[in-house]
């Protein structure tokens, strides 16, 4: 099951499919380690939805909801069934 990183429920880890968005942002993403392939868990949202506190290799990092938009995930029990 693939969504984004913004709609992604609270606390269930996913493994990021690809990074959009524009090409400086995605490149600062990629370089903070938003890699293809890497486990990441939506661990906090802040009371008006926005933004979300977001874990990535044991780093945590604060996204606006709209920067979450451009990042692809699939659920990580998804994958792990599938193999």
């Amino acid at each position: 099951m693939s969504t984004t990183l913004a709609h992604l429920p609270l606390g269930r880890p996913a493994r990021i499919e690809s990074v959009a968005g524009e090409r400086a942002f995605r490149r600062r993403l990629l370089e903070l380690g938003f890699l293809p392939g890497v486990e990441v868990t939506l661990v906090g949202v802040a009371p008006l939805g926005d933004p979300l506190e977001i874990e990535v290799r044991g780093c945590r990092f604060s996204l606006r909801k709209a920067e979450a938009e451009v990042i692809a995930v699939e659920d990580a029990s998804t994958v792990m069934a599938a193999k």
